[in-house]
């Protein structure tokens, strides 16, 4: 009698813990199903590009102005792309040399101030705010600091006529004075290259603009992604963290924010000067200042983080096994062969995504609410990475120190089947938006390298990683 009464306790209880698993189930897809919706509302299409307009330049003092223009020359430098952070696009300068004032002057667009601390510098950088300026130095000095950094220099004389001169060299001056050194920096429309294409182009009557206003090939993704290739996991983290506003076709202007595609379409342009009655090319008496290798491209950083994710999750897959119970009329459960090690690899495994996943989520939603940066807003790829599984990172750490399943109550169970249904709704909404191609934000290469192993763990820990609460009536 003792026992069918047991028997029939655990028929009883598992009738209830199955209308019970019923009705989380179907409160887990409607709470995912919210969720994902008000996660996915903000998500940005392509907008237009921003333009920029030159501002007037003010009459200028004529005994500020050389005495002879046939004695001026310009030139334009372009310094190859560096292996650090800051220095990845490249750099572009103007020298400016007069041969009746015996003068030689480098003008340098990329200076910025971090007297305030790196952090101050890095926050307001995130926020939008990035005050650089302009400097003034001799070329001995500018290029001491080129071969201190071992970065390629090359230089070319640009043909002006002397009525061309006139406006650039009005220009600089104009840029010199106290209350136009300082300008707002924007790594794409205004910047170190871009001062030195529009003050040309201005100089030029516009002849710049026209020649290059024709689409290319390259967005802006393409060319971020291209110039970061030295510093892999730069180029994957700016891939995560920008959104569609960089996935249009940029023309040839535009693409001119990089200092070597500068140099590229202006050595393909004709001058207004003539020798001998044959028009010149624009940019002449090509030399390299200086010659360093180019640094060397990184191992795809895509693979590498996908096969990270990819091959222990799968590996842990071939430890599982059915584990029985003692008790009646109650499932097996799933539990992994040698646990003290496997569940040790998926706590290591679940301790980086938790922390990679839970820091870029903060960055995409931080940079949707707080930055002033046009594209950092409303990024798909908060599908794929959530602030919130940063607390994962502490359910992690026990699978890694003590190789046993997170233990769940009655109050906790719900939250978590909540909260991974979720995510495993998250991922596949992110592989319907990127497969079907359904944003403009261009999410293929992440698809095809993440989200299979994302999935997957998610999956994984969700069957072996937690310990089920259980029936107080099974007890009996």
């Amino acid at each position: 009698m003792r026992l069918r009464f047991k028997e029939i306790a655990g028929h009883q209880a598992s009738a209830r813990e199955s209308k019970f698993s019923g009705h989380i189930f179907m409160s887990s897809i409607r709470t995912g199903v919210l969720l994902l919706a008000l996660l996915y509302l903000g998500v940005c299409l392509l907008i237009p590009a921003r333009s920029l307009a030159l501002e007037a330049v003010e009459e200028i003092d004529e005994q500020q102005l050389p005495r002879d223009f046939s004695q001026v020359n310009f030139y334009l430098l372009t310094v190859d792309v560096g292996n650090k952070l800051w220095d990845n696009f490249g750099h572009t300068a103007l020298r400016l040399v007069d041969e009746d004032a015996s003068t030689d002057t480098v003008y340098n667009w990329g200076l910025f101030d971090t007297s305030g601390g790196l952090v101050s510098f890095s926050f307001n950088f995130f926020k939008g705010v990035m005050n650089y300026q302009l400097g003034t130095n001799s070329p001995a000095a500018e290029f001491s600091m080129y071969r201190r950094q071992q970065r390629t220099v090359w230089q070319e004389k640009i043909n002006l006529n002397n009525s061309q001169k006139e406006i650039l060299y009005k220009r600089l001056v104009w840029n010199t004075r106290p209350e136009n050194i300082v300008y707002p920096y924007d790594y794409f429309d205004d910047n170190c290259t871009t001062r030195v294409r529009d003050y040309l182009d201005e100089a030029l009557y516009g002849q710049l603009s026209a020649a290059t206003n024709v689409p290319t090939e390259n967005t802006f993704r393409d060319l971020v992604k291209y110039h970061y290739r030295s510093l892999a996991p730069v180029e994957l983290s700016l891939d995560l963290l920008m959104n569609a506003n960089i996935d249009r076709v940029v023309t040839g202007w535009e693409e001119m924010f990089l200092p070597l595609s500068l140099r590229a379409r202006l050595l393909e342009l004709p001058s207004d000067v003539a020798i001998n009655g044959n028009l010149q090319p624009l940019l002449s008496d090509s030399m390299v200042v200086m010659d360093f290798p180019t640094p060397r491209a990184q191992p795809n950083p895509y693979y590498l983080a996908g096969a990270f994710l990819l091959a222990p999750t799968l590996l842990l897959f071939l430890l599982l096994r059915r584990k029985p119970t003692s008790y009646f009329a109650s499932p097996s459960r799933i539990s992994m062969r040698m646990p003290g090690i496997s569940m040790r690899i998926m706590g290591l495994v679940g301790l980086l995504t938790a922390l990679v996943s839970g820091i870029f989520g903060c960055l995409m939603l931080g940079g949707w609410f707080f930055s002033g940066h046009d594209d950092l807003y409303g990024n798909v790829n908060l599908l794929l990475c959530w602030p919130t599984d940063l607390l994962g990172a502490v359910i992690a750490a026990r699978w890694l120190l003590l190789a046993r399943p997170w233990p769940l109550d009655h109050n906790s169970s719900p939250f978590i089947n909540y909260y991974l249904l979720a995510r495993v709704l998250s991922l596949l909404v992110y592989a319907v938006v990127a497969g079907f191609q359904i944003t403009a934000q261009s999410l293929q290469t992440l698809l095809v390298t993440l989200t299979p192993g994302m999935f997957l763990f998610l999956v994984l820990i969700w069957i072996v990683g937690f310990e089920p609460a259980r029936s107080k009536n099974l007890l009996l």
